[in-house]
């Protein structure tokens, strides 16, 4: 196929399509009489080291870091070595256990690593069962910048901590800490008051320094 139609198909730009090309990370040819690049085949070969790249913010107003996000990635994944098959960009809450495009990626059979930036790019929870998952299909997840250096890191740590490593993710913890709060005060208290004690326990934290 053209390398216009490849870019099309793994939902990238022409530009960064042909960036790829340069470095020698997509299988072709270029026609010498007009120029046009050819991509023989985007699928994996058993030797080949083939990188999904998955992004993701919680918020469409976080948009700009989605593709700040992509093009670090991509970046990285050249850098290694990898032949990228295809980039992921999602927005949608590392809560949410349903996101449409991270689960055809998981169900996708076309590459051999999950490249993300952070352990919470991929999911708040259950990191453990992802790797699982892409480890019983062949495939691995590779953290770009992963704080988890033989330690447990918490799944909310403080803001504060988390501002250092992610300046652009306190708000995007916030949301998802309410977000787990609303959640079990609902059980606890039941609709009626959930919004109600959901407030006033931000509050508390508040109070309390967890934003400072």
């Amino acid at each position: 196929m053209k390398l216009s139609d490849y870019a099309k198909k793994v939902g990238v730009s022409y530009k960064t399509a042909h960036r790829w090309w340069k470095a020698g990370q997509l299988n072709g040819y270029q026609i010498p009489s007009t120029g046009t690049i050819i991509i023989e085949s985007d699928n994996p070969t058993e030797k080949e080291q083939i990188a999904l790249i998955y992004a993701r913010v919680s918020s469409a107003e976080a948009k700009p870091n989605l593709d700040r996000q992509a093009i670090r990635l991509t970046d990285y994944s050249i850098a290694r070595g990898y032949r990228i098959y295809k980039v992921v960009k999602e927005i949608g809450s590392g809560l949410n256990d349903n996101r449409k495009l991270f689960s055809n990626a998981l169900q996708d059979s076309n590459y051999n690593i999950l490249v993300a930036e952070h352990r919470d790019r991929v999911t708040r929870f259950g990191l453990n069962y992802i790797k699982l998952l892409l480890e019983a299909t062949g495939k691995r997840l590779e953290i770009v910048n992963d704080a988890d250096n033989g330690e447990q890191v918490p799944v909310l740590p403080v803001p504060g901590d988390w501002e250092l490593a992610h300046p652009e993710g306190k708000d995007e913890l916030m949301q998802d800490l309410v977000s787990v709060i609303t959640s079990f005060v609902q059980r606890i208290y039941g609709l009626r008051r959930a919004k109600r004690k959901t407030e006033k326990l931000i509050a508390e934290l508040k109070k309390n320094g967890v934003e400072e």
